[in-house]
């Protein structure tokens, strides 16, 4: 994927971002468990279990890119781009808590949009229902496409330049 962008660059993931990436998802699940009351020794074996789980079933998608968001040198998020024949869905699309609400989502939507532009194809992606970006999606032409209880799927139309 191209991506120019004054601040911020995209590298392919590798073994060595494990550490890095479950950071990342304990800091997207912060909110989710806070209420819980557990001690933290318990949600970070949580957060460590489920974080596995996922990085498998990631692992395991066909025709992905797997990209670390950096700000400079500093790893500020990852995005996980799975390339279909109509479209690109995004698997995953996550910045850590500090980063958040400064645009870069946005900015990296706006070069996802760009890449599935120049190859005539929609942009797809599950989100949770009470995910604050769902109204980034929304402005930003997402549709709903299907409920899928926890989940909405939404879907970008191809464009055409």
């Amino acid at each position: 994927m191209i991506f120019r962008h004054p601040q911020l660059a995209l590298r392919a993931v590798s073994d060595t971002d494990l550490a890095f990436l479950q950071r990342l998802y304990a800091s997207v699940r912060e909110e989710e468990l806070r209420p819980t009351g557990w001690p933290e020794e318990q949600k970070a074996a949580f957060l460590a279990m489920q974080f596995q789980a996922q990085h498998r079933a990631y692992a395991a998608y066909a025709d992905t890119d797997y990209f670390i968001v950096q700000r400079g040198q500093q790893d500020i998020g990852r995005l996980y781009l799975q390339h279909q024949p109509e479209t690109i869905s995004i698997v995953d699309i996550s910045l850590m808590a500090d980063t958040r609400g400064q645009g870069i989502g946005t900015d990296l939507l706006q070069a996802v949009f760009a890449q599935a532009r120049a190859a005539h194809k929609a942009v797809q992606i599950h989100v949770e229902k009470f995910n604050p970006a769902l109204r980034l999606y929304q402005r930003l032409g997402f549709v709903e496409v299907e409920d899928k209880g926890v989940y909405l799927l939404m879907r970008r139309p191809a464009e055409t330049d």
